[in-house]
């Protein structure tokens, strides 16, 4: 039997949510590939393998995507069993991801924990926390 995953994104205390704040600011034929790597990750979990993801540091994951020339990442960590919370996303310049990206992504995880619990998820019918 195939787990199903839930794709959930991460929502700032004031509102925002990167993840699609990047997502919209994509031309169309962009949005549609990310949302085709997105839906891959909610099928495969944890075992989608590169190059279309990778796990990073101390739980941190990123969905590897190439829009038109540009090295594309999107953060996400797995919780709850059968939870994917995408945290950040960003346009990658440099041979090597950027700490500080992978330390916005464990703060948004740490956040995320804090104010959201498994039945709070689970009640919702929006993906969005």
């Amino acid at each position: 039997m195939t787990k199903n995953w839930q794709v959930h994104y991460y929502s700032r205390e004031d509102g925002s949510m990167p993840v699609k704040e990047y997502i919209y600011n994509l031309s169309l034929r962009e949005r549609a590939k990310v949302m085709a790597f997105i839906k891959l990750l909610e099928d495969r979990g944890p075992n989608l393998p590169r190059p279309y993801a990778d796990l990073l540091d101390d739980g941190i994951h990123e969905l590897r995507i190439k829009l038109t020339g540009t090295q594309t990442r999107i953060f996400y960590f797995f919780c709850y069993q059968d939870i994917i919370v995408l945290t950040n996303a960003f346009d990658k310049h440099t041979k090597k991801v950027p700490i500080d990206k992978i330390e916005l992504a464990k703060e948004s995880r740490t956040d995320f924990m804090t104010r959201f619990k498994e039945n709070d998820i689970r009640r919702s019918s929006k993906n969005e926390f």
